[in-house]
């Protein structure tokens, strides 16, 4: 979980009057999850947050999802997607590769800020595959950069403004829940272990207020039923302070302490987020196994209870070289198929002492089922490739 910030102006105490300078009260806004027995922050905003003037459906266009099948391993390149119109956003952009009942997992190269937006399904995982830009959100505003995760949770309104002229290639994670560190590497009082792989110095929130003054403002919303375009009477983003333990956050992968061992981990080690009914890890550059008879790369495994899907964002993955994987690859590994390196890999790999490779891996305890991203970008080789050699 974050740990508690304190941002911007804020009374001594909460639910007590705190004024403007005309006199009239900041109103208050309680973000609380789990029927506010858990995380919350306390938002003072200068207008009524309340204040709708229109509210209009909006027809949801990403399609439905298919399962896999027949079942097999399957790659898939997100380097190949394209987009029909130039203008790219970050929101409407997103193409869907994956999806199920507890989470839909999309990616986007997006090159123009994106409208202003509110999951309230559920939590966002965005992870920044390339490019950077600026998150600006109703706590504040984040700068990200490649290699960073962002943490969004349900029902915070923000947008994305790219900052270069290379697209901002985002990874994106829509939960149906709540998505944050794994509960075993945190303390009963929330901080992080000492065993953790990060810890709270690696973590960023929004350092200050983002005050915006517009009237008549669109903000598009995704419910439990679709998606509806609201319009308020004022700028969602009229915060002057506020205070908890709720709020987007980011750290970088490159801040990710990989755990290693003189044979080789399980991937547990690599665990970095849990979510329902799933979880993320990630395989960064690290020292690999020193037993001396140890054999590096992955010994062939079946993951009996999930579905695995591995994101290549950087160095070389050992493992898979010769199937077709580069960066910016995905392979679907579903739970019922044994897989493992690439014929010839096991005995490349001994002696070997490091290990440049980085990777996001999304376990998934139900099926994951194909977009229709996933049908523009797959190989549909790669189910064979162990049986080339």
């Amino acid at each position: 979980m974050p740990y508690y910030r304190r941002v911007g102006e804020i009374p001594p105490k909460r639910h007590t009057q705190f004024r403007k300078p005309d006199g009239g009260l900041y109103a208050e806004e309680l973000m609380g999850v789990e029927g506010f027995s858990a995380d919350s922050a306390l938002l003072y905003h200068r207008h009524l947050p309340t204040a709708i003037v229109d509210s209009q459906t909006v027809e949801d266009k990403r399609g439905e999802v298919r399962p896999n099948l027949p079942l097999k391993p399957r790659h898939f390149r997100t380097q190949d997607l394209t987009w029909a119109e130039p203008d790219v956003d970050a929101v409407t952009g997103r193409r869907r590769l994956f999806g199920n009942a507890d989470v839909s997992i999309c990616f986007v190269a997006a090159r123009t800020p994106s409208p202003l937006y509110r999951n309230a399904a559920g939590d966002e995982l965005l992870y920044v595959h390339g490019g950077s830009g600026t998150v600006e959100t109703v706590y504040g505003a984040l700068t990200v950069d490649e290699g960073d995760y962002l943490v969004v949770p349900t029902s915070c309104t923000y947008r994305v403004v790219p900052g270069t002229a290379e697209p901002m290639r985002l990874y994106i994670l829509e939960a149906v829940g709540h998505i944050g560190p794994p509960r075993r590497y945190l303390s009963a009082k929330g901080q992080f272990l000492e065993q953790a792989p990060y810890c709270e110095r690696d973590q960023r929130g929004p350092t200050e207020p983002l005050l915006m003054d517009d009237s008549d403002v669109d903000v598009l919303v995704r419910h439990r039923t679709g998606l509806t375009r609201f319009t308020y009477a004022h700028h969602p983003f009229d915060v002057v302070g506020w205070d908890g333990c709720l709020y987007p956050w980011a750290f970088n992968i490159r801040d990710f302490e990989p755990i290693t061992g003189r044979v080789h981990q399980p991937p547990p080690v690599h665990q970095t987020f849990e979510g329902p009914n799933f979880v993320v890890c990630s395989f960064c550059p690290r020292k690999v196994d020193y037993h001396p008879l140890s054999v590096p790369v992955p010994y062939n495994h079946a993951n009996v209870d999930s579905d695995e899907l591995m994101f290549y964002v950087g160095g070389n993955y050992e493992a898979r070289k010769g199937s077709g994987i580069g960066l910016g690859s995905l392979s679907l590994h579903p739970s019922g198929c044994t897989h493992g390196p690439q014929p010839g890999a096991a005995e490349a790999s001994l002696g070997a002492d490091y290990f440049d490779e980085t990777a996001v891996m999304v376990d998934t305890f139900r099926p994951l089922e194909l977009g229709e991203a996933a049908d523009d970008c797959e190989d549909p080789g790669y189910a064979w490739s162990w049986a080339r050699g």
